[in-house]
């Protein structure tokens, strides 16, 4: 079971703008090859094993923590929780493959089943 930072989600106003910086300042690239207008972007790094940077225009700033099965996820949450994490009330879509915590502090971040669905 491995629990790893797989993309860093930025709150911003201008999308586009936002893209160009990151993209100059850590040689990533916009997965897709163009900005998306009415939704998140994502950027890609140039290198394995780093975050991808997503930009999204009402989602806040927060990590997306990556697991690779259900049980994984079931796992992560439960120990989040015992090391002082809280369970952030909210509605789940069906068949959700994420949960929302807040740490100690009341940041936010998700755990992600990247992996298996079941």
């Amino acid at each position: 079971m491995v629990l790893r930072i797989g993309s860093i989600i930025i709150n911003v106003s201008d999308t586009s703008r936002a893209a160009e910086f990151w993209k100059a300042a850590l040689d990533y690239t916009v997965q897709g090859g163009a900005v998306a207008k009415a939704e998140s972007t994502v950027l890609r790094p140039s290198v394995a094993g780093v975050p991808t940077i997503t930009l999204d225009g009402d989602d806040r700033m927060h990590l997306d923590l990556h697991v690779d099965s259900n049980e994984e996820l079931g796992a992560e949450v439960a120990r989040l929780v015992d090391l002082g994490a809280r369970r952030v009330d909210r509605t789940y879509p069906d068949r959700a493959r994420f949960v929302v915590l807040a740490d100690t502090e009341g940041n936010l971040f998700c755990v992600v089943n990247t992996g298996n669905p079941s």
